[in-house]
């Protein structure tokens, strides 16, 4: 059994080597934000599932292109009887088994029918349209949402830079009083303070890197790639915070997307497609003219036909003058079922018509579909307004925070100068011996708050005037120096 079990090893061992190298390919790539969001794109499952709600919108417009064409139909049959059955051919009653055999073929098409197949076709071919419009807006969505993990890895790389540097100066200054307390110039208390500190931020060192990794892996479910400790994203040089141009406003952003965006796009097809089903509801109580045409033969196992194969001449009187002899022929005959061939062509019957349906009164459904439609006219009209009215609601509330995100940019940057300013001049009171080590610490403390809020401010007005630029038909990047 141990010898079995061993023979699997090689599988094993080839099924770890190619997971390994897959899992390498993805760790050793670095992933820019386009990368990350084509991926997206490619393996969501929501695209996906929109993807064949397209397919099958395809699908429902060829069939409703193809009901306008005329349907054609055939059929046959090959029947044995038994027993006591009048003959459909030869009208003759049979007591023996009969075979025979129908074909039939027949074709319509609808002349006139309220317009409901052309007001079908074109439903369906707006629904198409819309559906393909929703699969952009899902890809909008998720490309945006992208967007946010990605700048959200920045900022934590950021933070992480900075908790990093904090802690090299740190360790700096405890290696200087060290030797400053070795040398008796300066008290150990102060040296326990640097060196709590310096604990501190090796503590904050770990949680950005948790806070990191956190980000990583959140973005990995996100885009659906198979998660690794190893993901690398692009760091881009980003270009310095400014304020937007005085000429984009919220309103024409707006005005804007309301011509190019999908869930514009797609709420204002709803509403032609609604039209549509009400023009086909009205067709339900109008009248339907249809052409129809049909040809069918048949064979019957009765069926004969009959031969004459000799005359023979009977005497059936005299005359009552000269007293000669009355003869009458009768004929003998043969008889054979007729071929198939021959019956096939006798028996042919062509028919061709037209039928015209009026509804009169079919339990109040064409009434009730026609309101129904009505309906579902007004609530795709109320849809649309919603979608207009949340489309403006979100522009003007991503142009306040984004102008909001600048203010306090600005004056967190203004506070960090101060703040940097301020620990430059208390590390020198503190190397001269005239600031204790809790007051520098402080300091120090108040320049690392004053830095993470520059950050955050940083990125969170970079994430909305993505989103602005998103709107105003710009694709989503971030910008480079």
């Amino acid at each position: 059994m141990q010898v079995r079990q061993f023979r699997f090893w090689p599988l094993v061992l080839i099924i770890m080597t190619f997971s390994g190298f897959f899992q390498t390919g993805f760790s050793q790539k670095i992933w820019t934000l386009e990368d990350c969001i084509n991926y997206a794109i490619e393996n969501n499952l929501d695209i996906n599932k929109q993807l064949l709600n397209v397919e099958s919108n395809k699908d429902a417009l060829l069939q409703s292109g193809l009901n306008m064409l005329p349907n054609l139909n055939a059929n046959g049959t090959n029947v044995w009887n038994y027993g006591q059955t009048i003959d459909q051919y030869t009208n003759e009653f049979a007591t023996t088994t009969v075979r025979s055999n129908n074909f039939y073929i027949g074709s319509s098409v609808t002349i006139y029918g309220g317009l409901q197949k052309l007001n079908t076709f074109k439903e369906r071919k707006i629904n198409l349209l819309a559906s393909q419009y929703d699969l952009d807006v899902i890809k909008n969505n998720i490309s945006l949402s992208v967007a946010g993990f990605y700048l959200d890895i920045l900022f934590n790389l950021e933070l992480l830079d900075v908790a990093n540097e904090q802690l090299r100066i740190t360790t700096a200054e405890v290696e200087r009083i060290q030797k400053k307390v070795d040398a008796g110039s300066s008290a150990k208390g102060d040296l326990l303070n640097i060196q709590a500190q310096k604990a501190t931020e090796k503590l904050n060192v770990v949680d950005m890197e948790n806070r990191l990794y956190i980000s990583n892996l959140s973005l990995q479910q996100l885009i659906d790639l198979p998660v690794t400790r190893d993901f690398r994203v692009e760091k881009p040089a980003l270009k310095l915070v400014k304020a937007p141009s005085d000429t984009v406003t919220a309103e024409l952003i707006y005005i804007y997307a309301l011509k190019a965006r999908p869930e514009i796009k797609s709420a204002e097809l709803r509403v032609e497609s609604a039209k549509k089903r009400l023009a086909i509801a009205r067709g339900y109580i109008q009248p339907t003219l249809t052409l129809s045409g049909s040809w069918g033969t048949g064979y019957s196992g009765i069926s004969k036909q009959y031969d004459p194969t000799d005359t023979v001449w009977t005497p059936v009187g005299i005359t009552q003058t000269s007293k000669d002899l009355v003869l009458m022929p009768k004929v003998n005959y043969t008889s054979q079922v007729k071929s198939f061939g021959d019956q096939l062509q006798e028996n042919s019957n062509q028919s061709v018509g037209f039928y015209l349906n009026i509804p009169i009164f079919n339990g109040w459904q064409g009434r009730t579909a026609i309101n129904n439609a009505k309906i579902q006219m007004s609530q795709a009209e109320l849809d649309l307004g919603i979608t207009n009215r949340d489309l403006r609601k979100l522009i003007e509330q991503s142009y306040a925070d984004a102008v909001s995100a600048l203010q306090k940019f600005n004056a967190s940057l203004e506070k960090v100068n101060a703040q940097s300013e301020a620990f430059k001049y208390a590390q020198q009171k503190f190397d001269v011996g005239v600031m204790t080590s809790f007051d520098y610490n402080n300091s120090k403390k108040d320049l690392t708050k004053a830095e993470s809020e520059l950050l955050q401010a940083k990125y969170d007005f970079i994430f909305k005037t993505t989103i602005l630029d998103f709107y105003a038909g710009n694709p989503i990047r971030i910008n480079r120096e």
